[in-house]
């Protein structure tokens, strides 16, 4: 499987939680991350990210994404970068919404995160060059919630 990387994104620690500080994106989203972002997608106006773009198309756009980046060395103690997987290549499948992981980079100071995670932009990044065969991995979930319903419905 591979995965494909999108954004840059960083927290500070605050007294009670983590705060997002600052947050880079790439220049070229795909397709299929950007129907994540929309209800709809065939009705609507596939304008999202269009403005952001555009910051790498001038100096100044360039210049003040470098200055994030600076931001993200200098404050942040966590970065993280949100990867998507490229459900197009899984044939026989109707889904065409791409699933988002967002994944913590440690190891290292945080220039040095910043850089490994910055190296990763708009590149295709195979699991085995991340995760070696029976490495032990932390994961962090979010359960659907069913409110008082408990496991057994009842109809």
């Amino acid at each position: 499987m591979l995965i494909y990387v999108h954004f840059l994104h960083c927290c500070y620690s605050s007294q009670f939680d983590d705060v997002c500080a600052v947050t880079v994106w790439d220049q070229h989203l795909n397709e299929e991350v950007k129907r994540r972002f929309y209800k709809n997608f065939a009705k609507s106006k596939k304008k999202a990210f269009v403005k952001y773009s555009r910051k790498y198309e001038t100096e100044e756009g360039k210049k003040d994404i470098q200055s994030q980046l600076e931001k993200l060395k200098r404050y942040c103690t966590v970065i993280r970068v949100l990867a998507h997987t490229q459900i197009r290549k899984m044939k026989g499948l109707k889904q065409k919404k791409a699933h988002l992981m967002e994944i913590q980079v440690n190891g290292g100071d945080t220039a040095q995160k910043v850089d490994f995670a910055y190296g990763f932009f708009e590149k295709q990044v195979p699991v085995d060059a991340i995760f070696q065969k029976d490495e032990m991995i932390d994961i962090i979930g979010v359960t659907k919630g069913k409110g008082y319903e408990g496991v057994v419905t009842r109809n």
